[in-house]
């Protein structure tokens, strides 16, 4: 049986394995990881026996995370006990599974987006698209760690063109194809607001408080256009997509935003 992705703390997991355990008892063989960050992969050590799959840059960038986050950014968390599991199967581009006859088309979407290591598995067959966190639904999307124009890429040039009717996103219920639409609007805001900014000299935090985020207010974690328009600011600075920000001066900042409160965990 083929998992994409894991979830962020002990409890979390043992839970996911338990449901799995009661529409299936066939173990988790191949385990599949869309991107780094620890709420797709904290869980990763207890699919004992599984195969980790995932691109170079994923293992590369859970080698050199801190398991468990940093303290004081986010509201407080039963981490329970974790153990770093980076992929110990990785490619460049992309691999195909099979679940029985079923193929599964694991691919690198090609540019940083919403961090340097994304991936998606399509199952052609059924016209689905396990997206990672290249899709929110129902969340504010957060590119601090990856590229707001890769990503603007990546929905119109990668995932779009697949023609899946059903699509998996990171966060959020099942959907389908509308959502990519959702998603482009609130990056293309960030990039026009970013623009306005640093035109105004506006620094990022100060752009955000000032921002009518409209039809994108009530979205969860509001506080992520701050880290979005950090990212959104180095690009308009000319710097290569995925280039490294000073993820503490833009994770504190979004805890200002935030009414000096840390940031909720809603993984």
């Amino acid at each position: 049986m083929i998992s994409v992705d894991a979830t962020s703390t002990e409890r979390r997991t043992r839970a996911y394995l338990d449901a799995i355990n009661t529409v299936t008892k066939q173990p988790v063989r191949t385990l599949v990881n869309t991107h780094h960050h620890g709420d797709h992969t904290h869980g990763n050590y207890l699919m004992s026996g599984a195969t980790i799959v995932g691109h170079e840059r994923c293992r590369e960038a859970i080698q050199n995370s801190l398991i468990p986050p940093q303290p004081g950014i986010w509201s407080e968390v039963d981490w329970g006990h974790l153990e770093a599991a980076p992929p110990f199967l990785t490619y460049t581009d992309g691999v195909t599974l099979w679940s029985g006859d079923l193929r599964c088309e694991v691919r690198y979407v090609g540019t940083p987006a919403h961090t340097t290591n994304d991936s998606i598995v399509h199952i052609p067959e059924r016209g689905v698209v396990f997206a990672g966190d290249l899709l929110f639904n129902g969340g504010t999307p957060f590119a601090l760690m990856g590229s707001v124009s890769g990503w603007i890429e990546v929905l119109e040039t990668v995932l779009r063109p697949l023609g899946a009717r059903t699509l998996v996103p990171g966060h959020g219920p099942v959907c389908g194809p509308e959502v990519i639409d959702d998603m482009l609007a609130y990056l293309r805001f960030v990039q026009d607001l970013a623009r306005r900014a640093t035109a105004a000299g506006l620094s990022p935090l100060d752009a955000a408080r000032q921002a009518d985020l409209g039809e994108f207010k009530d979205l969860l974690d509001a506080e992520r256009v701050v880290g979005n328009l950090h990212r959104a600011y180095l690009e308009l600075d000319g710097a290569e997509r995925g280039a490294p920000v000073d993820l503490a001066r833009a994770f504190g900042e979004m805890v200002a935003y935030n009414g000096g409160h840390p940031l909720t965990c809603h993984a």
